[in-house]
């Protein structure tokens, strides 16, 4: 019998971030019917200090190196998420035979990212210390648009009906894509010391923000659940191991990019995850024949919640063995 000592320390490894946590708690009520809810005003002041909050970070490490020199490194990743993009919809239509405008559209969401899943992961590496490339969120924001591009081409072909300056403008001027940019750009304006006086509000309480907004993620993610009980298991089993096999397409590209462990976990981390923001709101607009239900689902109620309890660590351990 182990002795109270080792039980002890084998509990405490075996625990799970306090912010998943939370997620775990809007989930259980969620699914729970609990009247729990964040108000609106507060979840959109929760998620815009969060943007803000991984822009500023960045920008203010961008703001110590040449950004010339990330322009190989921006081209690679254009071309990553067009790959993901044409890899899913490939899987999704002929594999598993899903029509080609709902194909198209999930594939836009597996290419593209989550900004939720990319905060979680830096919380991951901030509780054990490990640094990661200033560039990250630059990353973030590269890999955002792409796949959504690549989602409508392969559903619309070149038809000169897409509004593609509409589409675009949704995309690269949407909430999420201004603050992170508009973050970075202020991070790297007035570096270091001139963003020190916010770090109390943008830097030390980024937990604390998180895990607000992951308690709402939760509460989403329950009410999206019911929505996939007439699909079958073919886009329930897509949702739950495309992750990983994208997960370590991202962990190999930054190893080739020449990250480091923090950076190649958080491309992996990346890669693996989907969107639930910017790309729902771009097909909705161009393929509005799509059902909303299918990709929202498969991102939010089930890719989401596995990144957070599963996918985080063995992303780890992808790069940590990559850079053995």
């Amino acid at each position: 019998m182990p002795r109270p000592s080792t039980a002890l320390a084998k509990v405490q490894r075996l625990s799970i971030d306090p912010v998943v946590l939370f997620f775990l708690l809007g989930l259980a009520a969620g699914l729970a019917k609990s009247e729990l809810r964040l108000p609106p005003a507060i979840y959109d002041f929760v998620s815009t200090l969060l943007l803000l909050s991984i822009g500023l970070k960045g920008g203010i490490e961008l703001a110590r190196q040449p950004v010339l020199a990330l322009v190989p490194d921006i081209l690679a990743l254009i071309l990553l998420g067009a790959a993901l993009a044409f890899l899913a919809f490939a899987l999704l239509h002929y594999v598993a035979r899903i029509n080609r405008i709902d194909s198209a559209a999930i594939a836009g969401h597996y290419g593209s990212v989550s900004v939720a899943t990319f905060a979680v992961g830096i919380a991951w590496l901030q509780s054990q210390t490990i640094s990661y490339e200033a560039e990250m969120p630059l990353f973030l924001v590269m890999l955002e648009v792409p796949a959504i591009v690549v989602g409508i081409l392969l559903a619309r072909g070149m038809d000169a009906g897409v509004r593609w300056g509409h589409i675009l403008r949704e995309v690269l001027l949407g909430r999420s894509i201004v603050l992170l940019v508009g973050g970075l750009l202020i991070g790297w304006v007035a570096g270091p010391d001139g963003v020190q006086p916010l770090a109390p509000l943008y830097f030390d309480l980024f937990k604390g923000i998180l895990a607000l907004f992951l308690l709402e993620m939760g509460l989403i993610a329950a009410a999206q659940l019911g929505g996939f009980r007439q699909h079958g298991v073919k886009l329930i089993a897509f949702a739950l191991v495309i992750p990983p096999i994208f997960g370590a397409i991202g962990a190999f590209a930054g190893t080739l990019m020449g990250l480091s462990v923090g950076g190649t976990f958080l491309l992996a981390t990346l890669t693996a995850s989907a969107s639930y923001i910017a790309a729902p709101a771009s097909m909705r607009s161009a393929l509005p024949e799509a059902n909303p239900a299918l990709s929202l689902t498969m991102s939010l109620a089930l890719t989401f919640p596995f990144n957070l309890l599963v996918g985080i660590p063995l992303y780890q351990t992808m790069a940590e063995w990559l850079h053995r």
